[in-house]
């Protein structure tokens, strides 16, 4: 490996620059609850395929991303896709062997804590009452990761993305 470089790094910004946009986008009423944490699915997959360029770092800047985007306290989301990543990281040996299956039953129990924390920052914030839908989203994101890993997987692959 000593001999490559990076090449199509736009690639990785450009997919979770779509990430935050579709964080916010519109939709239903009836589906706010359980949108899906879009940013942390993208982030998951480059962490996963690329960990020396995806990192802690790149987690840290999405999440002030998406605390401006979304109007939060600053540093909130961030705190929360630094520990998605430092857990994707932790766990990255293992996810890469498992079956998609079995991928998205460790991001539920991954994303789910994400979440808790998240409605913890939330609840010390005063800003949303604590109730128990706060674990849909991360149910959402884990029934979208097959999908979201075969479409990234793709772009990887032809556009040769390391």
């Amino acid at each position: 490996m000593a001999g490559t470089y990076p090449r199509n790094g736009w690639v990785i910004w450009l997919s979770l620059g779509l990430a935050l946009l579709l964080s916010v986008s519109p939709l239903p009423e009836f589906m706010q609850v359980g949108r899906p944490l879009w940013v942390a699915l993208f982030l998951t997959y480059w962490v996963l395929a690329l960990p020396h360029r995806v990192g802690m770092t790149t987690a840290w800047v999405l999440g002030l991303a998406q605390d401006v985007l979304f109007g939060t306290l600053l540093g909130q989301n961030a705190l929360v896709l630094a520990l998605i990543t430092f857990l994707v990281l932790s766990l990255h040996q293992r996810l890469r062997m498992f079956p998609m299956w079995q991928q998205s039953m460790v991001l539920i129990v991954v994303f789910g804590l994400a979440q808790l924390v998240q409605l913890w920052l939330s609840a010390l914030t005063g800003s949303r009452p604590p109730t128990l839908a706060f674990i849909l989203p991360a149910l959402v994101s884990a029934l979208l990761w097959p999908w979201v890993c075969v479409i990234l997987r793709g772009l990887h692959v032809r556009l040769n993305v390391n």
